[in-house]
């Protein structure tokens, strides 16, 4: 398992940019899938991008896709969410999650390790 804590979050206007960041700590991570997931208030979690151990996969939602970009980089242990063109209907807690398996995986139930969320809220 990873423990992750996630960084980067705010508030700022339609058409702007965020890039958050995932600290992790323990020695699986390199060897580890990794996501980003958000949750709107009063919505079910969803998946927003996911990158496998070496970062040679990626995944995106639909609705993130060609403005979101995932990275990583094991010699940071970290792991990244670059926002552009954000929109009002972007603004959630956006969760880091870690898996125990190396593959990207899109579905939540993949995930064994989540940091604690941070928030991104995008004004119109």
């Amino acid at each position: 398992q990873v423990q992750l804590r996630e960084s980067g979050g705010g508030s700022v206007q339609a058409g702007g940019s965020l890039r958050l960041s995932c600290a992790a700590s323990g020695r699986t991570f390199s060897s580890s899938g990794m996501g980003w997931f958000r949750q709107a208030t009063g919505k079910a979690r969803e998946f927003v991008a996911a990158i496998n151990w070496s970062g040679g996969s990626t995944y995106y939602s639909e609705s993130v896709k060609g403005r979101f970009t995932i990275s990583r980089d094991n010699a940071k242990n970290s792991v990244y969410l670059q926002m552009n063109s954000l929109k009002p209907e972007d603004t959630a807690v956006y969760y880091c999650a870690g898996s125990a398996y190396s593959p990207a995986f899109t579905q939540t139930w993949r995930y064994d390790s989540w940091g604690q969320g941070t928030q991104v809220t995008v004004s119109s």
